[in-house]
């Protein structure tokens, strides 16, 4: 099974190969993240490193065996116990349920090493199979809203003894 793991310089490489092998995969569903991000990647990359370590966000990579980025999941703007949530899983690593065991995954690690007690997170319309995931993760439709144009919903998860608890 692969392991999510907490963002760290080396994992530079493999991500940034994860992101260009996915680009127009991703891209079909949502927002390109623009030729400015890949030219960019290594300042990024250090960025994002410096948002972890103040504690406003937690960047995770699925890795798989061989040590190749399977997917991305990360919990930002962290605040008053809480967080957004993310994630982007590989093409080639799609529909095998992947997506609803990271995120699971992810749940844990916002309770037990954050000590989050809700995580949101939001999709558009156009997309089933991120809403499929966070229902069978155990979020529950929360309201609606407009994402890069597109109408969608947003979603929230409580966390521990206030909540549905992890992996509903």
């Amino acid at each position: 099974m692969p392991e999510l793991q907490l963002l760290r310089p080396d994992h530079a490489p493999a991500l940034l190969a994860f992101e260009r092998e996915n680009r127009a995969y991703f891209a079909a569903s949502i927002p390109d993240r623009g030729d400015d991000y890949f030219a960019r990647f290594d300042e990024r990359h250090r960025a994002l490193l410096a948002e972890q370590q103040a504690g406003d966000c937690y960047f995770h990579v699925l890795v798989g065996a061989g040590g190749d980025v399977l997917g991305r999941v990360n919990l930002v703007d962290v605040a008053d116990g809480a967080a957004d949530l993310g994630y982007r899983i590989a093409e080639r690593a799609a529909g095998r349920g992947l997506a609803t065991w990271a995120v699971r995954e992810m749940c844990g690690l916002a309770l037990g090493r954050y000590g989050l007690t809700v995580l949101r997170a939001a999709t558009d319309l156009d997309n089933a199979a991120p809403r499929a995931v966070l229902s069978r993760a155990g979020f529950t439709v929360t309201g609606e809203t407009e994402l890069s144009g597109r109408p969608g919903l947003t979603y929230a998860l409580g966390l521990g003894a206030d909540g549905p608890g992890v992996g509903g």
